[in-house]
C-alpha cells in the first residue's frame, strides 16, 4: 500500500510567453499579451507529492529535512527571484515556455531525479495565482500512453 505527503514551496518569479523561433507577430498572435517584451512577476505556489511506502520505524515517507533541502535547490534556488526565461537554462531562448504547465512537468523532473527511487513524485501543482495552475500527474508504473 502506498501513501502519499504533499509540501508546499513558494517562489516570486517573472517570466512572459515567447519562443524564440517564431516572428513578433505570431508569438502576440498566439501568446498574446504575454508575449510582451516586459516580463510580469507571480508569487508562484508549488505542491509537490510523493508516494511510496511509510518507514514502519519512524512513521515518514521521506525525511522531511531531506525534501525540504531538495525542494530548496530544486525549486526555490532554481526560480526564486529570477527571470523564468533569462535565469533558467531549460526555459532561456524560447526552449521550454514558462507556462504553469511546463514549469509542473520540469519541477516534478527535477525533484524526482534529486530524491532517486526512494519515493516517486506523484504530482506537481503550480499555481501562478489563485485563478490558474496546472498539474503534472506522473504515470503509474506499467501504464502506457
Amino acid at each position: 500500500m502506498s501513501t502519499s505527503l504533499t509540501r508546499r514551496v513558494a517562489f516570486d518569479a517573472a517570466h512572459r510567453y515567447w519562443r524564440a523561433d517564431w516572428s513578433d507577430d505570431e508569438n502576440r498572435r498566439v501568446f498574446g499579451s504575454w508575449a510582451t517584451p516586459n516580463f510580469h512577476s507571480h508569487e508562484y505556489v508549488c505542491d509537490v507529492t510523493v508516494s511510496g511506502e511509510v518507514d514502519s520505524v519512524t512513521g515518514m515517507l521521506i525525511d522531511l529535512g531531506w525534501l525540504d533541502r531538495t525542494l530548496q535547490t530544486e525549486v526555490r534556488d532554481r526560480f526564486d527571484r529570477r527571470e523564468i526565461n533569462v535565469h533558467v537554462p531549460e526555459f532561456a531562448d524560447g526552449l521550454l515556455v514558462p507556462t504553469c504547465e511546463n514549469l509542473s512537468r520540469f519541477i516534478a523532473e527535477c525533484v524526482q531525479s534529486a530524491l532517486g527511487l526512494q519515493v516517486r513524485v506523484t504530482s506537481v501543482r503550480v499555481a501562478e495565482d489563485e485563478t490558474i495552475s496546472a498539474t503534472h500527474q506522473a504515470e503509474e508504473f506499467g501504464a502506457h500512453g
